[in-house]
């Protein structure tokens, strides 16, 4: 998983947590660890990093998270209110100020009309009351899909961080 790119996302959100005394908790289901993994490729990251959560079930959602199991059942595992949920529970769970949270089809089997192989949600949650949710189509395998996501994933928390972030969309 580790490479120059992800690397350097990696390296520039821990910087920008670090500069700004935030900590940070992640909440996975689709990259099933990888996003906690690179966050943590970072030598020093136990400055920022507080932990995560692999809620790849949604029962691990609702029971781990506080995900409520009618949410799932209505809008799916796959979407911006479960991402943002997911997010919201790893932020309280971990007292973190700052969490974030993937939800997708990395395929190769999966997915739906509605929500096709490569669909991903990415959440973050700002503790104060910034919340983000991004819907992402990617393209490629499953690995390149989970690659895709954690860079997303990385990149929204850094931009959030330097103030070009927005809330839900």
């Amino acid at each position: 998983m580790a490479d120059r790119v992800t690397d350097k996302a990696s390296f520039l959100l821990g910087e920008r947590l670090r500069s700004s005394g935030k900590t940070l908790a992640v909440a996975e289901s689709c990259t099933g660890g990888l996003l906690a993994g690179a966050v943590t490729s970072i030598p020093g990251s136990s400055d920022y990093f507080v932990g995560g959560i692999v809620a790849y079930r949604n029962a691990v959602k609702t029971d781990a998270l506080g995900v409520p199991s009618r949410l799932i059942a209505s809008r799916g595992a796959v979407s911006g209110e479960v991402a943002l949920a997911m997010a919201e529970g790893a932020l309280e769970r971990f007292t973190a100020d700052m969490s974030i949270a993937t939800t997708g089809v990395a395929g190769p089997g999966g997915g739906s009309r509605e929500k096709p192989r490569g669909t991903v949600w990415v959440a973050v949650a700002v503790r104060g009351g910034v919340r983000y949710s991004h819907r992402f189509r990617f393209r490629g395998d499953r690995e390149k899909v989970r690659r895709e996501t954690v860079l997303a994933s990385l990149a929204a928390a850094s931009e959030l961080l330097s103030g070009k972030g927005s809330d839900a969309s």
